[in-house]
């Protein structure tokens, strides 16, 4: 199997509104991947509002036999409340999804808190449950926390097949992702790797001219975004690399690099890591912009896309300023205002990425409010 997955949570859509996916475009994007010989498609219920799995129904599983794709979805934890609710949400899944059974199923978003609540809920039994019923093919989790609980987790749940970490190059080293110990946990179990976040929510594909610069005077003949999908597929234990692919030109720049794949040289591995300081030292908040957050938000604030603008706007300052308040005004008339924030904290713990959310938010407010 190719190693370039078509991750289902950025998909086009029309005016800005996650729910309104453009499925004539979608359908177009599977083609072109699919005619390339890639097969692994990825999503979960929460995505784009819920939306996602449908729009995989009518893209793929509608328009292609069964045979022909590999499928994978979540039990997302954080929207079921008891273990009897587990059976119907995942039958809803595959009636979303309009197939009879899943290639990969993950238990979604484990971390310490999340994985309590999955050993209370038997959601690793269920699963395998499934697998034995032959509903499911391949039972693994992914994860958001520290190696030592990652440890735990597989220590305990030594069956699971595979495990779904968050990698790029920005957070090999990172302090709170720590992409690269996590790694070598799972590697020390001798699982599987599939590898979620490799261009960080698009931010690895906007990168500071200096990065850009740098990258280009190693490699002038590629995109920024292929250096960071590269990187992740380069790792030898990694067996599938996605990619939330939001236009046609995505795909056909991710199936430039991916279609014959070559992992990086020295060289590459050493360019990408000095890119990487000097991404580091511009992105203020490090979002990603999977929008787990937004779902629930009391206040309905438009959380990703305040700290893109913010984000835009601490890059280039003052120069930015006047064009950051507009972007933020717009955004706000049907979202709302940072000020809004009631710190009910509810986004923090859903937030992968451990953001100290509230306090960004009171530094947007204040800056363009």
């Amino acid at each position: 199997m190719k190693k370039l997955g078509f991750g289902l949570m950025r998909l086009p859509v029309f005016d800005g509104n996650s729910k309104a996916i453009d499925i004539e475009t979608v359908k177009k994007m599977a083609d072109r991947f699919m005619e390339n010989g890639f097969t692994y498609f990825d999503t979960a219920a929460p995505y784009h509002n819920g939306m996602s799995e449908n729009a995989f129904k009518e893209a793929v599983a509608e328009r292609y036999p069964r045979d022909s794709y590999t499928i994978t979805d979540k039990l997302s934890l954080f929207m079921i409340n008891s273990a009897e609710e587990i059976p119907s949400f995942f039958e809803r899944q595959l009636t979303n999804l309009g197939v009879d059974y899943l290639d990969y199923y993950l238990l979604h978003s484990l971390n310490r808190n999340t994985f309590e609540k999955a050993e209370k809920f038997g959601a690793f039994e269920f699963a395998f449950r499934k697998k034995n019923e032959g509903k499911i093919k391949h039972v693994g989790f992914s994860f958001h926390d520290s190696p030592e609980v990652l440890d735990k987790i597989l220590t305990a749940h030594p069956e699971v097949e595979f495990v779904q970490l968050q990698i790029n190059y920005l957070d090999w080293e990172d302090k709170n992702i720590q992409s690269r110990r996590c790694y070598e946990t799972a590697v020390k179990h001798g699982k599987k790797i599939l590898v979620m976040e490799p261009v960080k929510g698009g931010a690895l594909a906007n990168i500071p001219k200096a990065a850009v610069d740098l990258l280009k005077s190693v490699r002038p003949d590629i995109s920024v975004a292929s250096w960071a999908i590269r990187f992740a597929a380069s790792l030898e234990n990694v067996y599938m690399v996605l990619s939330g692919m939001s236009n046609i030109a995505q795909v056909d720049d991710n199936l430039s690099f991916m279609k014959d794949f070559s992992p990086l040289s020295d060289k590459e591995k050493e360019t990408v890591m000095q890119a990487a300081d000097i991404i580091r030292n511009s992105i203020a908040v490090p979002c990603t912009s999977c929008r787990y957050c937004v779902d629930g938000c009391p206040q309905k604030i438009a959380i990703p896309d305040y700290f893109g603008v913010y984000n835009e706007f601490k890059r280039f300052e003052e120069s930015r300023l006047w064009n950051a308040k507009n972007d933020y005004k717009n955004i706000s008339k049907n979202n709302g205002k940072a000020s809004d924030c009631i710190k009910c904290g509810l986004c923090e713990k859903r937030c992968p990425q451990n953001i100290s959310i509230r306090k960004y938010l009171e530094e947007i407010a204040h800056t363009f409010e």
